[in-house]
């Protein structure tokens, strides 16, 4: 028997070109590593996905959530600018934030807008991530004030088959984000944060409800006596005053005999208005109970706190207000200011609190023996 031939070439076979085998080699060996590089990517992107979206989701406040959306995400994923537009046509939002003593754009890079569309036409259709080139025609009021926008990332927030908003990534690089980047990871991001928002909303608006006059919108005893605490502290720490108005509508009771509770209710809804446009922004205003409200005036003096009452007193008696059809009346106030002024080492912000609501009302009923009609303040200083 001869000699076996198993694994001989053919006799016209030609022999591999070990330069062409080690090429080959070679590049079978780039590939993988750039297909691990690139499984490396992906598997960091996720967690670092995870880890935003985990935090998107602890976020209690709107505030904080706004704050997670554009500087967390714009330094976990190093873009060089994060927007955040939502659609707030009622301006249910702003006033949700401004309810929390915030003001209505809490944080650089949240925009509110009564319609999408003005922004930009092509959000109308916008049903999954959009990725490409910046063009300022279509994209300049996308990122207001950006320097050298390269590329973006539009990432639609979407809620029963609504878009309630856009996520807008931006960088310099133009590269960054093109059409043929997988946009999977950001269509998720932008379901957890258009959950995050609805829930955030949502938490506000039983926050209020519980916090909130039902009939002037004004907030409530209980939230006066929880923000008074808190001036309380933030006084104390910055070695400050405070001041209290205490504010009683004069012959209510007449009022709701002569016109009925109906125009007694559009009162006060009328005097909670006039008082509030009398107010500083830091200042919060409540129904105290009744006719009776209240202001607390953060960092004033007690002169500033009589100003403001002189305002407030004013506002409310130099114009009549409806109480029917073709019926006015004049209604005028009595307001008592107090002034606390917390010294160090006192915790006890609840008693101190009590303590200048007591001299306030203690003022104002010395503002109701005296005529009514005007501002009485009180001889003590809390603290």
């Amino acid at each position: 028997m001869t000699r076996s031939h198993l694994g001989s070439l053919p006799s016209d076979a030609v022999a591999p070109d070990p330069n062409t085998l080690g090429e080959e080699n070679r590049a079978l060996q780039a590939r993988l590593a750039a297909l691990t590089e690139e499984v490396g990517r992906n598997d960091s992107l996720l967690r670092k996905t995870q880890e935003r979206e985990l935090e998107l989701l602890r976020a209690a406040t709107l505030t904080q959530l706004f704050d997670r959306l554009i500087g967390g995400l714009r330094l976990s994923y190093q873009l060089d600018g994060v927007t955040l537009l939502l659609h707030d046509p009622q301006h249910e939002i702003r006033h949700l934030i401004s309810g929390d003593g915030k003001t209505p754009d809490p944080t650089p890079g949240v925009c509110f807008v009564d319609a999408l569309v003005t922004i930009a036409p092509q959000l109308t259709n916008l049903e999954r991530p959009w990725l490409g080139p910046y063009h300022k025609a279509d994209h300049e009021l996308l990122m207001p004030g950006s320097a050298r926008p390269g590329s973006l990332a539009l990432i639609p927030l979407r809620r029963h088959e609504q878009l309630d908003g856009v996520l807008v990534f931006m960088s310099t690089d133009p590269r960054r984000f093109t059409p043929e980047l997988a946009s999977d990871f950001l269509a998720h991001l932008g379901l957890v944060a258009a959950i995050c928002i609805e829930n955030a909303v949502n938490r506000a608006r039983l926050l209020r409800s519980g916090l909130t006059d039902f009939l002037t919108g004004f907030h409530n005893r209980r939230y006066l006596h929880a923000r008074l605490r808190e001036e309380m502290a933030r006084a104390q720490r910055a070695h400050q005053s405070i001041v209290c108005l205490m504010i009683d509508v004069d012959h209510f009771k007449r009022i709701n005999d002569q016109f009925g509770h109906l125009a007694g209710d559009a009162v006060l809804r009328e005097v909670a208005h006039r008082i509030d446009a009398e107010m500083r922004i830091s200042d919060t205003g409540a129904r105290f109970g009744g006719d009776e409200f209240a202001v607390v005036l953060s960092q004033a003096t007690l002169a500033e706190g009589e100003k403001v009452a002189a305002r407030v007193l004013r506002a409310v008696s130099h114009l009549p207000i409806a109480t029917g059809k073709s019926a006015t009346e004049t209604v005028t106030l009595s307001i008592g200011v107090g002034l606390a002024t917390p010294g160090p080492g006192l915790r006890d912000y609840k008693v101190l609190a009590e303590r200048l609501i007591a001299e306030a009302d203690a003022a104002l009923y010395r503002a109701k023996s005296a005529g009514r009609n005007r501002i009485a303040t009180s001889p003590n200083v809390v603290g």
